[in-house]
């Protein structure tokens, strides 16, 4: 299955309003009632996805002064196809002059056989803000995972903020200490724009500054619960 669901949301002189709001199943996009300037949707899969074989995209774009926060309602749950094919899902994200994005999406799970590709592509103004959260869950409970690569490109007008990929689902790597140290639950939180925040860190979470701005806090865990727990501590 491919599917291509995309969202526009620009700021009206009084409010943010969404002047573009395309679902495609499985990627169901709900906008909701909201008192403030910001508005805000709800990103539902109305499908089982994604499944060995999709494709799936969803591009953002939020105008200059437009406020956004686009969160999702339920766990995504990555599935082998029925010939061992690979998934892939991308996420688009430009943010204009003086815009506002966050999202917020559930965690996703990776079961057993499932081959998922995850790709994070932002492209923000100078002046942007960007808070977006990943949370991913090696396998339901007693099962052992399939593999997962996970990638986040995103540039601040012309200069790169973050580059990272992340390939988990190897049993001998991920109980590695420089991996996953036998952890079920990696959460990571991205914040471009906000306050200078300084490097710290806990019992399994860190929190460390970025070169060309923004913190990048990443928690390991047993569990989501307790994993989102280090991201709030840092």
């Amino acid at each position: 299955m491919k599917a291509h669901a995309r969202l526009t949301a620009c700021f009206d002189g009084t409010r943010t309003v969404l002047r573009e709001l395309r679902s495609m199943a499985p990627l169901t996009l709900f906008p909701r009632r909201r008192s403030g300037p910001a508005a805000v949707v709800h990103l539902v899969n109305s499908a089982t996805s994604p499944l060995g074989g999709d494709d799936l995209l969803l591009s953002i774009h939020v105008g200059p002064g437009a406020s956004l926060r686009l969160s999702g309602v339920a766990a995504t749950l990555a599935l082998p196809g029925l010939h061992d094919e690979g998934s892939i899902s991308t996420v688009s994200v430009v943010v204009e002059e003086g815009g506002s994005l966050e999202f917020l999406p559930e965690p996703t799970v990776i079961t057993a056989r499932a081959r998922h590709t995850a790709e994070f592509l932002a492209s923000l103004a100078p002046d942007a803000y960007l808070h977006t959260r990943e949370v991913l869950v090696l396998g339901r409970a007693g099962e052992r995972p399939g593999s997962l690569t996970t990638s986040s490109h995103v540039t601040r007008g012309s200069v790169p903020v973050l580059r990272q990929t992340l390939t988990i689902g190897d049993s001998t790597s991920d109980e590695s200490l420089a991996v996953l140290a036998g952890r079920r639950v990696l959460a990571t939180d991205l914040v471009v724009g906000g306050p200078d925040r300084p490097a710290a860190s806990g019992e399994w979470w860190s929190r460390s500054p970025l070169a060309a701005g923004g913190t990048l806090t990443t928690s390991l865990a047993p569990d989501a619960v307790t994993a989102l727990k280090g991201l709030a501590e840092g």
